[in-house]
């Protein structure tokens, strides 16, 4: 497995004028995202997040044992530059060299948290019932622009994940992406057309090391899997299917 860095820019596919694919085109029919697995749980901030568990690493490595033994195609592999995707990816052993994109990072959630509280003082949750309330705040707030200074705008990071799948998309082939759970929410806005209330219970439900298909029907994608976790649907591992 080799890394590579990809910088480039967004180049959009040509547009055919025809009805039907050619067989290149039905080649590189579908992009499968993929969350990374378990990171620190008891993490208060990005950089100390930024690092699978034991069973992250596990569940990366029973997901990768899938993918070779149903024979999964995946000639290209893709995922972000957090430390995170780079163990996901690792533990998944798989032999297709990888692409490392920068546009594949998660948002910053510990972030934008902190500064929610400074600004407006809603306090950071510190157990899972309130994180599930308290992440469609800061995604509505960051939407509506009440954050001020965020690391990156709402809109940003909208255009990036957009760029960052249209490129892929017009590589050579199905591809792998391992990246976070709000990307693959905001990929699930874009194709479904979901407001950020409903991105932000989408982010919640995505499980660790879950699958996430994107197929090209009619010139738009739509969504052929979500959250599909077929390594770990089994007694033994039931345990194992984490969405934090």
């Amino acid at each position: 497995m080799v890394l590579k860095n990809d910088s480039r820019h967004f180049q959009p596919c040509p547009v055919r004028p025809k009805t039907q694919a050619t067989p290149s085109e039905r080649s590189m029919s579908h992009i499968t995202l993929i969350r990374h697995g378990q990171a620190n749980t008891e993490a208060r901030d990005e950089v100390s997040y930024d690092r699978l568990s034991d069973l992250g690493h596990r569940q990366a490595a029973w997901l990768g044992e899938h993918l070779r033994q149903t024979g999964s195609f995946h000639p290209r592999l893709y995922c972000g530059t957090l430390l995170r995707h780079a163990e996901t990816v690792e533990a998944m052993g798989m032999a297709t060299d990888v692409t490392v994109d920068a546009r594949l990072n998660e948002l910053e959630y510990f972030t934008l948290a902190g500064l929610l509280e400074t600004q407006h003082g809603v306090a950071v949750p510190q157990d899972r019932e309130g994180f599930i309330t308290h992440l469609p705040r800061v995604f509505g707030a960051w939407q509506r622009g009440e954050i001020s200074d965020p690391p990156e705008t709402f809109a940003n990071f909208e255009t990036r994940v957009d760029d960052a799948l249209r490129e892929i998309a017009c590589g050579e082939g199905p591809a792998l992406v391992v990246t976070s759970g709000g990307l693959i929410a905001m990929a699930m806005r874009q194709v479904l057309g979901l407001n950020t209330g409903a991105m932000a219970r989408m982010a919640l439900a995505i499980m660790n090391t879950s699958m996430h298909r994107l197929f090209p029907i009619g010139g738009h994608w739509s969504p052929v899997l979500f959250n599909a976790v077929p390594h770990l649907d089994m007694p033994a591992r039931r345990e194992a299917q984490t969405h934090i």
